[in-house]
């Protein structure tokens, strides 16, 4: 259990309550208590539901860390951007069904949006991780502005 909780950045949290914890200390917490049953897969259902973001991708990072020690990770996330940022491998579904499979860059596209989501929307790189961030709510793209002045 010791190895568990160093492993999920929570052994100063071993003496308090859960009930004492925040949202992202708790959600290191139940991660904890998976990865002492060591198990190779992780299966997680909405792991940063109710978190703020910055828990969220407290959360998310440490998901990325046990995925590269070699631990097996399959997360349902319903962000898409997050997704898009720390998924190798995303399925994308509707009603039940399998829709698309793949990596991030290859299937997350403004016509599988539109097609799952009903939603239309721009898909670019993000300027920090070069994965597709998805822009909901546009068809194009829009001018960005800087200090009062508009670059388009």
């Amino acid at each position: 259990m010791e190895a568990a909780l160093r492993l999920a950045d929570v052994a100063d949290l071993a003496d308090r309550p859960v009930e004492a914890l925040s949202g992202g200390q708790r959600q290191r917490v139940w991660i904890a208590m998976t990865l002492a049953q060591d198990t190779e897969v992780l299966l997680l259902d909405e792991p940063t539901t109710y978190l703020d973001l910055a828990h969220q991708i407290e959360v998310l990072d440490l998901l990325r860390r046990l995925q590269r020690d070699g631990r097996t990770v399959v997360a349902v996330l319903h962000d898409l951007n997050q997704a898009a940022r720390y998924a190798d491998h995303v399925i994308a579904m509707r009603d039940g069904a399998v829709v698309a499979t793949g990596p991030p860059a290859e299937i997350l596209t403004s016509t599988l949006v539109r097609d799952v989501f009903g939603l239309d929307c721009v898909v670019v790189p993000c300027p920090v991780s070069g994965a597709p961030l998805i822009v909901p709510g546009a068809t194009q793209p829009q001018p960005v502005t800087d200090g009062g002045v508009i670059n388009a």
